[in-house]
């Protein structure tokens, strides 16, 4: 094959797997919506997310059986990465578990801050990481030093915008960027919203405004 044509294929795989990433991460980074809905709704958003992992379960199983499920097939395809493919893919509801957790485990300040940090940090290291990625950090599964820095940008921004509190966000930002870079795969979706929501919780005590 021609150098010139794999060289094309190459930079076609690449941007296929960017905008693939775009796409999956909006949804991601788009949860950060949750908390301000469990303000005001918060028994009616906690049902919701319930109904939406099981749906959401029903409609994986369907697929693996070969049966499309109207649009929804359509939407989790394109937010799949490669190695999920002909399996179950577990990322989104680890999300949407993840937040059900730390909104019944934590009280609400915690809880939002665990989330924002699920959302942004995860969401923008992912995204910065693969855009702009060049360091990887060794035995973290190819994740890299710009994604580690967007994670801690983004953790430390939204909990200070969140609580005002500037050296307890530096805090949260340092461990969140810590249990980032962790190879847990779609599991950290589960781990970062309880962590870094629980730490806000007993830093916000010793260390208040």
């Amino acid at each position: 094959m021609d150098s010139r044509i794999l060289q094309g294929i190459i930079r076609n795989q690449r941007k296929y797997n960017i905008l693939k990433e775009l796409f999956r991460k909006s949804i991601h980074i788009c949860s950060a919506f949750v908390p301000l809905i469990l303000y005001y709704f918060y028994w009616p958003t906690i049902i919701l997310l319930i109904a939406a992992a099981f749906f959401y379960t029903i409609t994986q199983i369907l697929m693996l059986k070969g049966i499309n499920v109207f649009f929804f097939s359509k939407i989790i395809n394109l937010a799949s990465r490669k190695r999920d493919e002909n399996k179950f893919v577990l990322g989104p509801l680890t999300l949407v578990f993840g937040i059900l957790f730390a909104a019944l485990l934590l009280p609400f300040k915690p809880a939002m801050v665990g989330i924002f940090a699920l959302s942004f940090g995860d969401g923008f290291a992912s995204l910065v990481g693969k855009l702009f990625g060049k360091i990887t950090i060794p035995g973290a599964g190819g994740k890299t030093v710009a994604g580690s820095m967007a994670c801690f940008l983004a953790v430390y921004t939204s909990t200070f915008v969140s609580t005002g509190n500037c050296f307890v966000s530096l805090l949260i930002a340092l461990i969140a960027m810590s249990v980032e870079v962790l190879p847990l795969a779609d599991f950290d979706n589960l781990i970062i919203p309880l962590i870094i929501g629980t730490s806000y919780y007993y830093l916000s005590i010793y260390f208040p405004l």
